[in-house]
């Protein structure tokens, strides 16, 4: 009844002028976030050894371990935030403040954390730099609902946490598993001075694929990324 029932759904994806959820999910976001006056941007996927340095991340940094390195100064990039960095210090001279940036595009880390882990993921990643200091927290969680809420996540919540690379962040978790489907960071920090950037700021980071697994109340994400296995979370097995 399985077999039949995947078989079926792949028919249909076939015959139907249809999107991977998470290239729908990309779309709307990119949709939402335009429509709140976000700049998207597209950075290189390969990322330089002194950028990963500038977040703290050396040799002996946890995070070292899970890089895919492509020679001795040239990586997969682990996340989007360093290239963000740099967009942000050069954008904070010529634009008016507040300066509202993001990027959607995939990353690339060791991961062995199960089945709610992946190895290649598509990450949101969106900094607001410039605004009041006592608008960040509010800023942060407005942001973080609307793109739960785009995801058709309706009931998340926001909970602080410890980062290897930010120190005290704040995640936005769903259920009572308490999925963590995004993490948030406020500045000034103390990675700014690294990138010359000395603006108040507040940036989210999502992951796509979990997202849609928090959405489907599934319990893997495999099935929603880049997969061979899989197309839209259709067993191609069948």
């Amino acid at each position: 009844m399985l077999v039949k029932r995947e078989r079926r759904r792949l028919q249909d994806f076939g015959k139907l002028p249809r999107r991977p959820r998470v290239c729908q999910l990309e779309s709307r976001l990119a949709e939402m976030l335009t429509a709140e006056g976000f700049a998207q941007v597209a950075t290189p996927v390969i990322m330089t050894k002194s950028f990963l340095a500038k977040m703290s991340i050396s040799a002996d940094h946890p995070l070292s371990a899970q890089v895919y390195w492509i020679d001795s100064n040239h990586c997969l990039r682990p996340m989007l935030a360093p290239h963000l960095y740099c967009l942000l210090q050069k954008l904070l001279r010529v634009w008016d403040k507040p300066v509202k940036i993001f990027e959607i595009g995939p990353c690339f880390r060791k991961e062995s954390g199960g089945s709610q882990h992946s190895k290649e993921f598509t990450m949101l990643n969106l900094v607001e730099a410039g605004l009041p200091i006592d608008r960040r927290e509010a800023r942060m969680r407005e942001l973080s609902l609307l793109v739960a809420e785009s995801a058709g996540i309706k009931d998340c919540y926001l909970e602080p946490t410890l980062s290897e690379v930010y120190g005290h962040t704040i995640d936005v978790l769903y259920g009572p598993k308490k999925i963590e489907v995004g993490s948030g960071a406020m500045g000034p920090h103390v990675l700014d001075s690294a990138w010359r950037v000395s603006d108040t700021w507040v940036g989210i980071g999502f992951g796509l694929e979990r997202l849609i697994m928090a959405a489907e109340g599934a319990d893997s994400l495999r099935r929603w990324g880049r997969s061979l296995s899989y197309l839209d979370g259709i067993r191609l097995n069948v």
